[in-house]
């Protein structure tokens, strides 16, 4: 089996175009994805300092690589920040491959721990909660967006790069229609021009299996530890009944992203909840108060 665009023996299929790549070529169509995607939606603009959110985990790395790349030839500058939740025996193994990967790389990072931002660790907030109907991951990934925002202001940046991909979207949206909260998913286009702290997603039109394949094929190390609330929510159920869906169907999860990209412009533009302005924190909201304050008070008020 040749590759469609050089005489090298292939090594990856696309099933929804059919296409077959050798290493080098489809390690290349995935940089040249992700640099179509920052254009598109004008992500970075010229000498902006770009704060690359880095966990450690496949999908941060595999940007960061990336993004790195387009820096030296770019007009933008980077810098790494990584959210340290403070769970033992899992954290620590991405902690050090980040410094290992950013010290390779030659790229300036910083670490934000739960503990020093709100004064408790997500096993305090764990433990805290009223109940269990509030999963871990609701509570983690409210405060890791706060994290990021205040990590990203600390060092300057103009712009905050995640490495969220295609499945992650399609995960998201169907989590926030299952739950009724459609008033997010107008929040989901990836144009982010007009916030007042951008949030950019380079990864966003790309499946999640060929982020694992770019980073494998480039000898990127990644945490091999998962996370051990990962299985508490329902997107581990989402991810594998969408992930048979496409197996059985190929391409079904890029006319669900197109699909889900224009209902999101529609609600993006209907204003049905304007954004305020946290009486707390000054975040952006959509009430008096943000959910990481609101959040943040309940637990401490079970602390007490």
């Amino acid at each position: 089996m040749i590759c469609d665009r050089c005489e090298n023996p292939a090594v990856y299929t696309r099933k929804y175009s059919g296409q077959k790549l050798c290493s080098e070529c489809f390690s290349n169509s995935i940089v040249r994805k992700t640099a179509k995607t920052i254009s598109k939606y004008n992500m970075i603009q010229h000498n902006e300092l770009v704060a690359v959110a880095v966990s450690g985990g496949k999908d941060s790395l595999a940007l960061l690589k990336i993004i790195h790349e387009m820096a030296t030839t770019h007009n933008f500058r980077i810098k790494v920040i990584t959210i340290d939740e403070g769970i033992p025996g899992y954290r620590n193994e991405a902690l050090e491959i980040v410094k290992k990967f950013c010290g390779e790389l030659n790229v300036e990072y910083k670490i934000y721990s739960y503990k020093d931002l709100f004064e408790l660790t997500l096993d305090d907030a764990l433990e805290l909660r009223e109940n269990e109907k509030t999963s871990s991951c609701s509570i983690c990934g409210t405060l890791r967006r706060r994290a990021i925002d205040f990590a990203a202001k600390d060092i300057g940046a103009d712009v905050i790069a995640t490495g969220h991909n295609l499945d992650d979207t399609l995960q998201t949206f169907v989590i926030n229609m299952l739950s009724g909260d459609t008033n997010k998913i107008g929040w989901m286009d990836p144009d982010t021009s007009t916030n007042t702290l951008r949030k950019i997603k380079p990864f966003s039109e790309i499946y999640e299996s060929e982020i694992v394949f770019y980073a494998f094929t480039n000898n990127i190390p990644f945490q091999s530890e998962p996370c051990p609330h990962m299985n508490e929510g329902i997107r581990t159920e989402i991810r594998e009944f969408l992930n048979s869906l496409e197996s059985q169907h190929s391409g079904i999860k890029n006319n669900l992203y197109r699909s889900i990209s224009k209902v999101s412009q529609i609600m993006k533009n209907s204003n049905y909840k304007q954004k305020t302005t946290c009486k707390k924190c000054g975040n952006e909201c959509t009430g008096n108060v943000c959910s990481v304050c609101n959040m943040i008070l309940k637990l401490k008020e079970n602390q007490t």
